[in-house]
């Protein structure tokens, strides 16, 4: 069990493995059960990713952030040497993976250029473009301000003292940003969804 558990590759291939399972048996179930089709699995793995994404920004501004100043100097090596570089991985390709998959549903359903147009059929349309573009903001930040940014600040990348120290508040009113931008663009999601 200690060797199942402590490889995390395993266990989220395992997992991929039982849901494919699960949507294999309900294929084609009498009542009603969702299809297996490419927007199906789309958009699960677009929930999949969004959470990953989502939830590292959440992790970053509501634990990370606020704790850092409370780490004693020696220790704070731990955080920007091991978890932060890891965690903004995850982040990074969380965000890519969530638009791509995003994008992806929109192409499959037929209705792209209306919601990025915002020229939309129906609200749900329209609601569901202003989530997209509200997504599309904070994957750039992602991708073109927290991530150079956070490259200088935590030694990734040659930076002087100076601009290590521009970059932190870059970084952190990127991140704050998407933290703001992540609630209408929750809103926008869901909404789209079950109206």
């Amino acid at each position: 069990m200690a060797k199942f558990f402590g490889n995390l590759h395993l266990v989220l291939l395992t997992g991929f493995v039982l849901a494919l399972a699960l949507a294999y048996h309900f294929v084609g179930a009498s009542d009603g059960a969702l299809p297996l089709n490419a927007s199906s699995v789309l958009s699960w793995l677009h929930v999949f990713f969004a959470i990953v994404w989502i939830g590292l920004l959440y992790y970053l501004n509501f634990v990370q952030v606020p704790t850092m100043p409370s780490i004693p100097a020696e220790l704070k090596g731990g955080v920007t040497g091991y978890i932060a570089p890891k965690v903004l991985f995850f982040f990074r390709y969380g965000a890519l993976l969530t638009v791509l998959t995003g994008l992806g549903i929109a192409v499959v359903k037929g209705y792209a250029h209306r919601a990025m147009t915002l020229g939309g059929a129906t609200a749900s349309e329209n609601l569901i473009g202003i989530g997209m573009w509200l997504a599309l903001i904070m994957a750039f930040n992602v991708w073109f301000i927290i991530w150079p940014a956070q490259q200088k600040v935590l030694g990734l990348v040659e930076a002087t003292p100076e601009a290590k120290a521009a970059a932190a508040p870059r970084a952190l009113y990127a991140s704050r940003t998407n933290t703001l931008l992540s609630i209408p663009m929750l809103y926008c999601m869901v909404s789209a969804n079950i109206g």
